[in-house]
């Protein structure tokens, strides 16, 4: 959902905004939101023990049930998702089914719905309707992934979680994976398309990466200030899990080299102007650095708040499994799955823009 929020951010930079640096990423992070979206539910499918059961969930709702309420929310993006995408590529499928035949042309014509009218009337609503899906997916996207930060922060059991800061810091954390992410596969897709980067595009996700991660990281300062003063107001166990397990996952990895790092490097890299190869090598890496950072914050909050005792006294140890359904390499496949299927849909709805101009 982080993925899916920030990629969405992209997105609306251009479809919304009208920021024109964006527009040889925007359908592409469009593409990727709805890829990543689609693979949401199988997580939590996979640690059910009765995943055929999920839809009584939705069908009889407990309506003062988080995550029953979850469900509809997510339904309603994803709706809303699929037809931002239909509408984005409407024209360039009604020109594909057109310039094909046999069983290309039947699909690109199922499609698009059996309609071929490229009328300067049918791409205006076209326009105004995607506008105001896009208008209307802003909050959606960022409220889905707040709705994440909502339901850890609300559980009172567990004393690493329970904050207000929680779903700012989850929506926050979302906006930065979800650019940083846009930002490799950018990168990557021109490679291997050998085709020119846009330094624009990247320099305009540069700033934006460096914007959100300052601001995410005061956010996660203040809690973790929170936390440890709630701690030594009574509850020891937190101080001794900072000084412990902790210290290397979140002062080295999430907040030495995966926050303050990118900040520092992303800083020279725009203050001296830096252009061309050295340019792109730079925000690359600082935005793997970046995405490291948002799984490490992942892990020390989900992972983090469990090693916590709920008695408050005392620190469990967790042990990651391989094998099984909730095993390491498990989570790699279902991680890939949704990159797979980016890879296919951008071969059938080729999202690239006009060509890039030159570094």
């Amino acid at each position: 959902t982080g993925l899916v929020a920030g990629a969405f951010t992209v997105s609306s930079f251009y479809h919304v905004f009208g920021m024109q640096q964006f527009k040889p990423v925007a359908r592409l992070a469009l593409l990727t939101s709805l890829c990543v979206m689609l693979f949401v539910p199988v997580p939590l499918l996979m640690h059910l023990g009765h995943p055929e059961r999920s839809m009584y969930s939705m069908i009889t709702p407990h309506l003062t049930s988080a995550f029953a309420m979850f469900g509809f929310f997510a339904a309603f993006y994803m709706v809303l998702l699929v037809l931002e995408c239909w509408f984005v590529f409407r024209a360039d499928n009604v020109e594909r089914a057109r310039n094909s035949s046999g069983l290309t042309r039947h699909f690109y014509r199922a499609v698009t719905l059996w309609s071929d009218d490229l009328s300067p009337n049918a791409r205006a609503l076209d326009a105004k309707l995607l506008l105001l899906l896009a208008i209307v997916g802003i909050p959606s996207a960022h409220g889905l992934h707040g709705y994440i930060g909502f339901v850890y922060g609300s559980l009172k059991a567990r004393l690493w979680w329970e904050s207000d800061l929680m779903p700012i810091i989850f929506l926050f954390s979302a906006i930065v994976s979800g650019v940083a992410l846009l930002m490799v596969l950018y990168v990557i897709a021109s490679k291997l398309r050998r085709v020119p980067i846009d330094h624009a595009c990247l320099k305009g996700m540069t700033y934006a990466l460096w914007g959100f991660l300052m601001f995410t990281l005061i956010l996660e300062g203040l809690e973790f200030a929170n936390l440890v003063y709630k701690g030594k107001e009574g509850v020891d166990t937190i101080i001794e899990y900072v000084e412990g397990p902790l210290f290397f996952r979140y002062f080295v990895l999430q907040f030495g080299f995966g926050a303050l790092l990118p900040i520092l490097a992303m800083g020279l890299l725009i203050a001296l102007n830096i252009k061309g190869r050295a340019f792109v090598i730079g925000a690359t890496i600082c935005a793997l650095l970046v995405l490291m950072n948002v799984l490490m914050m992942r892990w020390n909050v989900v992972i983090g708040g469990q090693e916590i005792a709920k008695t408050g006294k005392g620190l469990l140890t967790y042990h990651l499994p391989l094998w099984g359904h909730e095993g390491l390499l498990a989570a790699i496949l279902v991680t890939l799955a949704p990159f797979a299927l980016l890879v296919l849909l951008t071969r059938l709805f080729p999202p690239w823009a006009d060509p890039p101009g030159r570094t």
